[in-house]
């Protein structure tokens, strides 16, 4: 079942699904959308009680729905370096082998195919450590920030849409460096340069920062062949720890990229453990 599913991967018209559903997911059906919002919750059991906005029918788009927001105090933050910047799963993390980032069994990446080819900001990780969450459908879609930062770069890189699931992860070679993808790159002065890399998947209609200059901070749609870079480094963009960054239009994963000696994982985090938005995710370590 495992080779079938991977296989439909490939052949699968994942561009024009994946168009299709940014668009359905935009449409405001009035009842029809309530309708189908309804049976989102129900069959991916997602807990409204935790929402903002608790009653489904206040929502004019599912995307509104998708990436709605928590009520206060729904995550506290956890009193440490690094936190965990998402609801969801832990597909993998750990140690940067030189340049190679663990995918899974006989699968791995590069930090330089990771951030679209950028030799010089991929050799910043050298030897540094990794983490990658998987968001699924009935997670909160929203990405905050694991420390403080001062944002440095963003960069969109055209890619692939496979499903990000951990089926195709076992599946797909080099999957994460392979799909869509936003790359964002930050400075701290106490924890180093650190990356925060959003990746697309088939069905996920966009990805989103709040910086963004463009219609509620949506990068794609458009998507181009080319990779596309904005640089922040002179406009000040300071983010403090737990404050969101950005959000998926349907879901996917985060891969953070952290400097050697930078971070020191949680000890209980364990691959395809459940982790939530706020919980203690790392520590400093000694990096100067």
């Amino acid at each position: 079942m495992m080779k079938l599913a991977v296989f439909l991967q490939y052949i699968i018209p994942k561009q024009a699904i994946t168009a299709l559903a940014g668009k359905l997911a935009h449409y405001e059906g009035g009842s029809l959308t309530t309708s189908v919002i309804r049976w989102f919750v129900k069959r991916y059991q997602v807990n409204m009680a935790e929402a903002a906005q608790p009653d489904i029918g206040v929502y004019k788009t599912f995307n509104d729905f998708f990436t709605r927001p928590l009520k206060p105090n729904a995550r506290p933050l956890a009193q440490v370096e690094f936190i965990c910047p998402v609801d969801g799963a832990i597909s993998q993390f750990g140690k940067i082998d030189a340049d190679q980032i663990f995918q899974a069994k006989g699968h791995a990446y590069s930090t330089k195919a990771l951030v679209g080819g950028d030799s010089q900001l991929a050799g910043k990780f050298e030897n540094g450590h990794f983490a990658c969450l998987y968001l699924s459908p009935k997670d909160y879609h929203r990405i905050h920030m694991p420390c403080d930062g001062k944002l440095i770069s963003m960069a969109y890189v055209p890619g692939a849409l496979y499903s990000v699931n951990p089926t195709t992860a076992q599946g797909v070679p080099g999957l994460f460096a392979r799909n869509e993808r936003v790359v964002c790159e930050f400075t701290s002065a106490q924890h180093g340069s650190f990356i925060m890399v959003l990746v697309g998947a088939t069905i996920v209609g966009s990805m989103a920062t709040i910086w963004h200059d463009a219609t509620k901070g949506i990068i794609n749609p458009p998507r181009s062949r080319k990779v596309r870079i904005w640089n922040y480094e002179d406009q000040n963009i300071l983010l403090k720890q737990g404050e969101e960054m950005g959000r998926f239009l349907l879901g996917s994963t985060v891969v953070m990229l952290f400097q050697k000696d930078a971070i020191e994982f949680n000890t209980d985090w364990r691959a395809a453990a459940p982790v939530k938005l706020g919980e203690f995710m790392g520590i400093k370590t000694k990096f100067k």
